[in-house]
């Protein structure tokens, strides 16, 4: 008969010279599992800054020519920035010009969001702004004729409706997420969602008071 022979290794108890062990012992759940290779480091995306800025023509639609680069809340800037250059095109374009302006911007910024997250190596920087922009500009010219109080009020409420993200701005920032062209996509599209509910309560106000 084999000979039985145990001894006492950690959490371990062996028995017999086969080495079979009566308990399994549990990974801690603090030391790596050494039989499992280590993960690559994520990959860092370059400095945000003047030189990333103006390194290509999509960095500067994205970022609004600089509005992105702000180290505190860059969509609320953004979408700060939008309503100033909203307010000077409105003495340069007419209303119908405008509307064309906002139209074409919005392919224009899928494509200049697509690529500078790409470059960025993240799905939804926060320092893209272009969608809080054009779906700014979108608010402000279908509210058109409004003064600065209502404008305001329209921003106020676009500012919570893409920030706080209830639904469906929840729903819309969730369904389209990733690289490349859909991730792209995504960015613009949650924030016309927000913007279609600022102008849905604004309706609704209008209506009820008049």
């Amino acid at each position: 008969m084999a000979s039985i022979a145990c001894r006492w290794s950690g959490p371990v108890f062996c028995r017999d010279n086969i080495g079979m062990s009566l308990f399994k012992p549990r990974a801690s759940a603090t030391s790596p599992d050494p039989t499992r290779p280590e993960s690559p480091p994520a990959p860092q995306g370059p400095k945000l800054d003047g030189r990333f800025l103006c390194a290509h023509p999509a960095h500067l639609v994205a970022l609004a020519f600089g509005a992105g680069l702000s180290p505190i809340a860059p969509g609320t800037v953004g979408t700060l920035w939008a309503w100033g250059v909203f307010e000077l095109l409105n003495l340069l374009l007419n209303e119908a010009q405008m509307g064309w302006l906002i139209l074409v911007s919005l392919p224009v910024g899928w494509v200049a969001c697509t690529a500078t997250a790409r470059h960025l190596k993240r799905d939804d920087p926060g320092a893209i702004v272009w969608d809080e922009v054009v779906a700014f500009w979108l608010v402000l010219w279908l509210i058109t004729p409004a003064g600065w109080l209502a404008q305001l009020c329209a921003f106020v409420l676009f500012r919570f409706f893409d920030a706080a993200k209830p639904q469906p701005v929840r729903w819309a920032d969730q369904t389209f997420k990733g690289a490349g062209a859909r991730g792209g996509f995504g960015i613009m599209f949650d924030d016309l969602v927000a913007a279609f509910c600022t102008l849905l309560v604004i309706a609704a106000w209008r209506f009820a008071v008049s």
